[in-house]
């Protein structure tokens, strides 16, 4: 279903939509050179021995800059190209995996609730509705005092991206249960999957290969602003000193690192990582936008 969307309409709406073509350009570009950013850049960010202090705070090229550090170097000597991309490569990484969690977790019991009803389905959406009323930024930060309180002082620095991960991961679900849930309730009393309940198939059969397939299109439009919001949150945690640490920078520490600078004059340290994450985020969105118009003819 999903591809005879996609092949009718999906390409004749993207090549006519200049906001989608570039979206998709910008995201295409930064999420490659975030995979490839070991094979792109001579040194590494995470490594000290790369780097030297010397070569700190030097300007970007169009302000007589080193040709060497084309966007500038930080107080620590690192190259802002470098420490961008590995940067934007582990705020993908916790984005994606925390996405993957939520969207697992809030689909499975969405298609749960809406399948069984009953008992099953008021706790769940309960339990949905309390979350709903919290903030997802308050859901983390809860989560990550927690796991700092339960998890000892040596090895929580080894758990910190599994830990910030699962904190958004859990702050994120109830769209997908939500949107599922409904998704089912129209379904469940079509025929096919009436014909699929008389044939005596499994409840998880009925709903995984019948239902499931049939409500991917909203999910997957969630899933694309949902991964925005996962990188978004990735770095507000970062910007406020809970996420990653200094030594392995996302773009939040990025930006965390350069608000030290914003009135000593060089801004770059700040503004170049800046804009590279609303470029990222701006652009995962516009294409989230435009995957809601190819699936929901209403809209266009």
């Amino acid at each position: 279903m999903l591809g005879r969307i996609w092949h009718s309409d999906g390409m004749w709406l993207f090549w006519r939509s200049p906001a989608a073509i570039l979206a998709a350009i910008v995201a295409i570009v930064i999420i490659g050179g975030a995979l490839l950013s070991p094979w792109i850049v001579a040194t590494s960010p995470y490594d000290l021995a790369s780097f030297s202090l010397i070569d700190g705070l030097l300007p970007p090229l169009w302000q007589g800059g080193d040709p060497r550090f084309p966007l500038g170097t930080d107080d620590q000597g690192r190259d802002m190209i470098a420490a961008i991309l590995f940067g934007a490569r582990l705020s993908l990484t916790i984005g994606l995996m925390a996405m993957a969690i939520a969207s697992v977790l809030g689909i499975g019991l969405g298609l749960a609730a809406g399948y069984f009803g009953g008992r099953f389905d008021a706790i769940v959406m309960r339990i949905a509705d309390v979350q709903l009323a919290l903030p997802a930024i308050l859901t983390a930060l809860l989560i990550d005092g927690i796991s700092r309180g339960l998890l000892p002082p040596d090895v929580q620095q080894s758990f910190r991206v599994a830990v910030l991960t699962l904190a958004i991961a859990l702050s994120l679900w109830v769209n997908f249960a939500r949107t599922a849930r409904a998704s089912v309730f129209v379904e469940r009393n079509k025929d096919y999957v009436q014909a699929a309940i008389m044939m005596g198939q499994h409840p998880l059969r009925v709903m995984t290969y019948h239902i499931l397939p049939n409500i991917l299109g909203p999910l997957l439009v969630i899933m694309t602003v949902d991964l925005a919001s996962a990188i978004l949150l990735e770095a507000t945690l970062s910007f406020l000193g809970i996420g990653l640490p200094a030594d392995s920078p996302s773009l939040g520490t990025l930006i965390r690192i350069g608000m030290q600078f914003l009135l000593s004059g060089e801004w770059w340290i700040l503004w170049v990582p800046t804009l590279f994450l609303v470029a990222l985020v701006v652009s995962i969105n516009i294409l989230g936008d435009f995957l809601r118009d190819v699936f929901n003819p209403k809209v266009r």
